[in-house]
């Protein structure tokens, strides 16, 4: 199977090579002098790790450095708006996730960036599920089981998450949406401790990140009964897809993607997602992200920018029907 998936992804790479000009060769005098790459989390985080893991590709092909810059704040929105306002001549780069890049303004008052008008897409980076866990003491072992417990106990069940607006609360929200149900969210100030009280039954349920809830799953401590994606996961792919399990059309996909700042000329943009792409495709790189739960996905600068719309489209409504705020 990882070699049929490694075929596929390499006929993906040279179609999209293809698309953006083959070659892939530098456009004049960029890049000329060291490239600034922002990480949009502290040192360590997921975005911090696919840009670590492609900046040495991306060095040994540009003739210059490339210099990971963490900027963690605001969900993402700083290092968005810092990239926002950089010159636009592809000297800086961003690899952010889908707050910075398609929530946030729905969520913050007073930013001083739109990610549709002032970024301008290179590509996806990387697809990562969340993962629908629940204490072992809840009586469902299937989505369908969780859904009729949830309606029978309106507004009993709890469910934890990383804070408000964050990937895993907007997929509990989409849940709650779609099923007609009704639980109460409890915020907590990052995953591992929204994990702690879950194993601890101080929450009944979490949609938690791929990274955070693997080791919890297959140490027994948690019961996982689904993954938010259109796809199943290559880490866990025993379970089913809510898509799956009863919600056709249900995708809440923490993405990661890289941006630049919007009136970049476009020769750079598409140079920039060659190299990407070819740096993501390496076998090494898939192997440090796929050890970190996270799965490569590539695209062009117009099918990712299509994305990110239909995700800033998608998450304001639900945004909106929720009535959440971060503010």
């Amino acid at each position: 199977m990882q070699k049929k998936n490694n075929a596929v992804d390499i006929a993906i790479a040279t179609i999209i090579m293809t698309a953006a000009g083959a070659v892939a060769a530098a456009p004049a005098n960029y890049p000329n002098k060291p490239v600034r790459f922002i990480a949009a989390n502290s040192a360590g985080g997921g975005l911090d790790i696919v840009a670590r893991a492609i900046s040495p590709k991306l060095a040994a092909v540009f003739g210059y450095q490339v210099v990971v810059d963490n900027r963690a704040g605001a969900a993402g929105s700083l290092a968005s708006e810092i990239t926002a306002h950089a010159p636009p001549d592809g000297h800086t780069i961003m690899v952010g996730s889908l707050g910075g890049l398609a929530v946030n303004t729905n969520l913050y008052k007073g930013l001083n960036y739109h990610p549709l008008k002032d970024l301008a897409p290179i590509g996806w980076a990387t697809s990562q599920s969340n993962v629908l866990v629940l204490n072992p003491s809840v009586p469902a072992k299937t989505v369908q089981e969780l859904i009729a417990l949830a309606r029978s106990q309106p507004g009993k069940l709890t469910y934890g998450s990383s804070g408000a607006g964050n990937a895993g609360h907007l997929a509990a929200e989409l849940f709650k949406s779609m099923t007609k149900t009704d639980m109460v969210h409890v915020p907590y100030k990052g995953g591992a401790p929204a994990m702690i009280d879950l194993i601890a039954g101080q929450v009944q349920l979490v949609f938690s990140s791929a990274p955070t809830a693997v080791p919890q799953v297959k140490s027994g401590k948690v019961r996982a009964i689904a993954v938010t994606t259109l796809k199943r996961s290559t880490v866990l792919p025993e379970l089913p897809t809510l898509a799956e399990s009863g919600l056709p059309g249900y995708e809440a996909d923490n993405w990661y993607g890289c941006v630049t700042t919007a009136g970049t000329p476009r020769a750079i943009i598409d140079y920039l997602n060659v190299e990407i792409n070819r740096a993501l495709l390496t076998p090494e790189v898939k192997q440090i992200l796929f050890n970190s739960g996270l799965e490569v996905r590539t695209s062009t600068p117009a099918e990712f920018g299509a994305y990110q719309k239909s995700e800033f489209d998608k998450w304001a409504k639900v945004i909106k029907d929720a009535g959440i705020s971060a503010n």
